[in-house]
């Protein structure tokens, strides 16, 4: 599981790797079936990518037959957290 921080918290889970894991597929397998160039199917999967496109997601959630949710969660910071009435 790859984490993006925003000032040392977690804000963006990267769960590509845990999806191609539990599907056994590696990252040539994945390239291959979505069209997308190796180096950014690898730069997903070990969390180098500080960015995507829409049309690569596009393509990841109809290789993989998710929602995007499935693909990147969204983990607010406390400060992010709605405040309690």
């Amino acid at each position: 599981m790859a984490v993006m921080m925003h000032r040392g918290a977690p804000v963006i889970v990267n769960r590509l790797s845990r999806l191609m894991g539990d599907r056994r597929l590696n990252i040539q397998a994945v390239a291959d079936g979505t069209g997308l160039t190796r180096k950014t199917i690898h730069d997903l999967y070990h969390n180098k990518s500080v960015q995507i496109h829409l049309e690569t997601l596009d393509k990841l959630c109809a290789f993989f037959q998710v929602g995007p949710e499935q693909i990147f969660e969204f983990q607010p910071t406390p400060e992010q957290q709605p405040e309690a009435q």
